[in-house]
């Protein structure tokens, strides 16, 4: 019975140890199951190299994350990675099952393994499972149950123990491993030499060891807590974990900071503890943890923590400067009202009014062990809380009540009541305003306590925003129907003057205004940033204050904190005015807090700046708290990594993996000495790209540009890969940078390369093109100088053709004209002829009649009369006129000469007068004209023409004349 009241009492303190941890902000927890990051269940270690890349002891080989993608490369012989190491080189160490090396990226930035297990003696290869690694000035220690090895210069030396060996770690710059019945060792010098022989540590496991105070270690053990090591001397550490430690066990601690360890157990989570050995944060199942059994803790390069669980990997933020908070961790609340009295936190939320007792030592209350329970009387939705008169007042859907520890009392119980504010800015206010569903209600202080004043009159608009100003006047608004300003009666029962304002009265629009006091000023937050009422001009104008920082932005909420920043929220995000930081022309800064976007109450926005440290913020899930200075000091620049490239085919080929090398090496940057090139066939690309700014992974923006492609840098968004297709030929440079609000951007992170023209674009292939192109200029050059040359050739045969053409011409112009003098001639002198025949026949005539007279007359004229003989000596000359016929014929036939002879040597049986006939033919001649030239009868002309036709053979159808005709021509053509 005894030992069953101590069992009891023993799980009553552990449970009492673990509830009373709870506290009151749990930083973001992050859980990744082995369906998101498709390796096995079982992760054993955690590790993160230089780029801020995690890798984790998979159940399946080494998975890698690196912030977006998750990544598994498997071990020639498929075993789980039980341990891991990185050394400054950046080489991953793995620790497997009978295997044992390091990854490390190739040329490519690839990932590639390097055994070296062919480096132990073959009889020593059966070496199990490395269960620890740890590296010291780059030397390599590897613990495998049977074997210590230590790699050295691509040297392997091997260390067997008595009985087994149960731990290797480091501390003090030292490594450190335990044997069984040996105690704790030293490595000096290639020797194991005993640091710690206490009869206990024979006789239980190491699980961890840390440097504490100087030369003293602290060392975790697998099932008895913590112990110190001084002066080689092994010191009990007694914690207020201890009766946890025993019943968890604890797998592995890890030194977050001097004062700060990791404690990861085998069944209750992960717990913080400090040097005195009091648990300051727990995280579990509870917390969000979605397996309780911890293998691996890592503290990343941001403070924050990464778990290797025995099913799954979490993140736990526990740097970070946001926190939720869970009123009830039973069901979901949504939170609108905060406030802190005395030594209790009050939140009121969706379900009721929860409060809790907090540290009031803890600067950052969120680190307070906290323990919600729900005040009494306040089931419903609550919807403000004012301290007024060192009294806690509650705006309830129900009315008003008043908070006392754990209990609420009710002023007055009507529908609906969504804040308060003093109508005298004096201690103590005796009059409190009360904006309801219905209108205004008055609240009265008398002697110490609250009391129901009655509605105000005149005013039945449902008011849940509410300032007085410097002259109390009244200012409320309503989301749908404006601004309004009231004054009150004396005895502030009633409204006596009501004055509505909207769009006429300078707000920007009629809908979503609200009304706040900022600075000591009456302002109103529009849909088109900040405005405030000007007594002069009777309208409202623009907030100067903030000068156009928040001109266009909608604002539905504003609070002014204790140091005079401003918090605001606009459209679901969370941003402050800082007056404390002047940024460049303004007297503050904007901060923007990327976390919360879209958490916050859209429409029920609520922020509680208690102070710097303290900041708490309506959720539709829980509540927020911020430690505004913490988050002010933690904002650094995300860094962004190129994850891969891979080109785009019928088969997917990658390209690079992420890592840039030279010689040998890692560097921060690519080497753009020795650009990788890529075929014009895989002229496609994918890349992937991300931060391990890993606390805001959700809200992390990328931008990116193809230099060579794409002429801007492209929108801001979510998209973590890119692609880009049938890429031309041509150096190009991918550029990716990101962000986490508009003003906290990464550097820039590039990825140069070349895509090699196509064989036909080739630098060889341009040679030949212009190669060819020569001798086809040079061919085309020869053809067309042949061609001009022929050209000139036909031109020059043409022109002489021309030429003799022109000459013919001229010759056949003056032939024809001598023809037409021939003819003319011929013509004159047959006219002539006929002219001389004629006369002669009438000289004659004359004379015979003369001489008939003279007969007849003998008397009368004799001959030897004067007269008479000057008469017949006239006639006598005109017969010897007669004569120069005879001339004329010699002349004909001279003319007509080679006309004669070819007519001769065609038909030479032609007679002179057959000549002369076919002479006056030629001329045309008539037959009567013929018959005078001839002195004969027409009838022996035709007699003429029958006989020279059967001279020349001619047929009935050949025209005599222009038979003879052709004959002449021919005969001058040949001339």
């Amino acid at each position: 019975m005894k030992k069953l009241f101590l069992l009891v009492i023993s799980f009553f303190l552990i449970f009492k140890i673990a509830y009373a941890q709870d506290l009151l902000g749990i930083p973001q927890i992050v859980n990744y199951n082995n369906e998101q990051y498709n390796g096995g269940v079982q992760n054993w270690d955690v590790q993160q190299d230089k780029n801020g890349i995690l890798y984790f002891g998979n159940n399946e080989g080494l998975l890698t994350f690196n912030g977006r993608y998750w990544n598994i490369y498997r071990l020639p012989n498929f075993t789980s990675v039980r341990s891991l190491g990185i050394d400054s080189k950046n080489r991953i160490y793995v620790g497997a099952q009978d295997e044992f090396g390091y990854f490390f990226p190739d040329g490519q930035g690839i990932l590639k393994y390097t055994s070296l297990v062919h480096l132990v003696p073959e009889k020593l290869r059966k070496i199990a499972d490395i269960w620890d690694i740890s590296i010291i000035n780059d030397e390599v220690f590897f613990r495998s149950v049977n074997i210590v090895l230590h790699y050295k210069d691509d040297v392997i030396k091997a260390y067997k123990p008595n009985e087994s060996w149960s731990f290797l770690g480091k501390a003090n710059n030292k490594i450190f491993a335990q044997s069984r019945y040996e105690g704790l060792l030293v490595y000096d010098k290639e020797i194991w030499k005993p640091f710690c022989t206490d009869e206990v540590l024979k006789q239980i496991s190491i699980s961890s060891i840390s440097s504490y105070n100087g030369d003293t270690l602290i060392v975790s053990t697998l099932k008895k807590g913590f112990f110190l090591i001084y002066n080689n001397q092994l010191i009990p550490m007694k914690t207020k974990l201890d009766n946890v430690f025993f019943n968890d066990r604890i797998f592995f601690a890890s030194q977050i900071n001097k004062n700060l360890y990791a404690v990861g157990t085998t069944s209750g989570g992960v717990y913080l503890m400090n040097k005195n050995g009091e648990a300051l944060q727990k995280y579990n199942y509870k917390e969000g943890l979605q397996n309780n059994n911890v293998r691996g803790i890592l503290l990343d390069k941001n403070k924050n923590m990464w778990l290797a669980l025995d099913d799954g990997i979490a993140y736990v933020a526990i740097n970070s400067a946001v926190k939720s908070i869970s009123p009830d961790r039973n069901k979901q609340v949504t939170s609108y009202a905060f406030r802190k009295v005395n030594q209790n936190i009050y939140i009121g939320t969706s379900n009721g009014l929860y409060t809790s007792k907090i540290n009031q030592n803890a600067q950052d209350l969120s680190l307070s062990a906290a323990n919600f329970e729900e005040v009494k009387n306040t089931k419903g939705q609550v919807w403000g809380l004012n301290e007024i008169n060192n009294q806690l007042l509650m705006a309830h859907e129900d009315g008003v009540s008043v908070i006392n520890g754990n209990i609420a009392s009710q002023v007055y119980a009507l529908p609906g009541t969504w804040m308060f504010q003093p109508l005298e800015n004096v201690f103590p206010a005796k009059d409190v305003l009360a904006g309801t569903y219905l209108g205004l209600q008055k609240i009265n202080y008398v002697n110490g306590n609250f009391t129901n004043g009655g509605k105000i009159d005149g005013i039945s608009e449902t008011l849940r925003f509410i300032v007085v100003d410097n002259e109390d006047n009244i200012w409320a608004s309503h989301p749908y129907h404006g601004v309004y300003k009231f004054e009150l009666s004396p005895d502030k029962k009633r409204v006596v003057k009501n004055t509505l304002f909207g769009q006429n009265s300078g707000l920007p629009f009629k809908l979503y205004n609200y009304v706040f006091r900022i600075k000591n000023r009456v302002v109103i937050a529009t849909t088109d940033g900040i405005y405030e009422y000007d007594q002069k001009q009777k309208r409202f104008i623009r907030f100067n204050m903030f000068g156009n920082a928040l001109n266009s932005v909608p604002i539905q909420y504003l609070k002014e904190d204790n140091e005079g920043n401003v918090w605001f929220v606009s459209n679901k995000k969370v941003g402050i005015i800082d007056f404390h930081k002047p940024s460049g022309a303004n007297a503050f800064s904007i901060f923007y807090l990327p976390e919360l976007d879209g958490k916050v109450v859209g429409g029920f926005e609520s922020i509680y700046p208690l102070d710097n440290e303290n900041v708490f913020i309506g959720a539709n899930k829980g509540a927020y708290h911020v430690n505004y200075d913490k988050y002010v000091e933690n904002i650094t620049k995300p860094s962004v990594l190129i994850g891969l490239a891979k080109l785009l085919g019928k088969k997917d080929s990658l390209v690079f993996g992420g890592y840039f090398i030279k010689n040998g090496s890692l560097i921060s940057k690519q080497d753009v000495s020795m650009l990788p090139e890529y075929s014009n066939e895989l002229n496609s690309i994918h890349f992937e790209f991300s931060s391990t700014l890993f606390e805001h992974e959700k809200n992390t923006k990328f931008s990116y540009q193809l230099v060579g492609f794409d002429d801007e840098w492209s929108a801001w968004n979510i998209k973590s890969e890119k692609d880009y297709t049938n890429l031309p030929a041509g150096k190009y440079i991918f550029n990716v940078k990101a962000r986490t609000d508009a003003g906290n951007q990464s550097e820039v992170a590039s990825y140069s390369f070349v895509v090699l023209p196509a064989w036909y674009s080739t630098i060889w292939m341009k040679i030949a093109y212009f190669i060819i192109f020569a001798l086809l200029l040079r061919l085309l050059i020869r053809w067309q100088k042949k061609k001009h040359n022929k050209e000139q050739e036909r031109m020059s045969y043409m022109h002489q053709l021309e030429l003799d053409r022109t000459e013919k011409e001229i010759v056949r112009l003056q032939n024809e004209k001598l023809e037409a003098d021939v003819t003319y001639k011929n013509k004159e002198l047959s006219t002539m002829t006929m002219h001389l025949v004629q006369r002669g026949k009438v000289l004659a005539k004359i004379k015979e009649v003369i001489s008939s007279v003279i007969k007849n007359q003998d008397d009368v004229i004799t001959e030897n009369s004067p007269s008479f003989r000057h008469l017949i000596r006239l006639i006598k000359d005109v017969e010897k006129k007669d004569q120069e016929l005879d001339h004329l014929s010699v002349h004909f036939n001279n003319v007509n000469t080679e006309f004669f002879n070819k007519l001769k040597d065609q038909y030479p049986d032609l007679s002179q007068n057959d000549l002369k006939f076919c002479a006056y033919l030629c001329m045309n001649l008539s037959s009567k004209e013929m018959a005078q030239l001839m002195n004969v009868t027409i009838k022996a002309v035709e007699v003429g023409r029958y006989r020279l036709r059967k001279k020349l053979q001619l047929k009935p159808d050949i025209n005599l004349y222009e038979f003879l005709i052709e004959i002449s021509r021919s005969k001058k053509a040949v001339n």
